[in-house]
């Protein structure tokens, strides 16, 4: 084969493995010491998935960002999976996806799901909040 055409080829091939890599994301792995989803969690989280389409590769986002009465809140999204520099951990069946600075926030907690008419929904217990509002929606760290 002409050098030229083997230099062609080669480039192809390295561009083609530089593509591949910058589409998938990198991100690590984590366990339930950063954040543990229970049972009623999980049946919860199991079936919205499902009813969206996500059930194989979908995940729950908890993000920590400012507001709220004591200063921080929970975000919570369903998303289809972890992003670069994501750290995921599976609970329960249950993936979960926390960016870095967000789990410097949540390392310990656990997510837990009640259907209480008045204090219903997807709850932390973090043991990191040196401060909750009585909502129980925000917290201080």
């Amino acid at each position: 084969m002409e050098p030229l055409l083997l230099r062609f080829f080669a480039t192809i091939i390295s561009m083609s493995m530089t593509v591949a890599a910058a589409q998938s994301p990198e991100y690590k792995l984590g366990n339930e010491k950063l954040i543990k989803v229970l049972p009623n969690a999980s049946l919860r989280l199991l079936g919205l998935l499902k009813k969206q389409g996500r059930a194989e590769h979908g995940a729950l986002r908890i993000a920590v960002v400012g507001g709220g009465c004591s200063g921080l809140q929970y975000k919570m999204d369903l998303v289809d999976g972890p992003a670069n520099r994501d750290i995921m951990v599976v609970s329960s069946d249950v993936r979960v996806v926390i960016d870095p600075k967000s789990a410097l926030f949540v390392s310990g907690s656990e997510l837990d799901f009640s259907d209480d008419l008045q204090q219903g929904g997807f709850k932390v217990k973090n043991p990191n909040a040196v401060v909750t509002c009585s909502c129980g929606e925000s917290f201080a760290a």
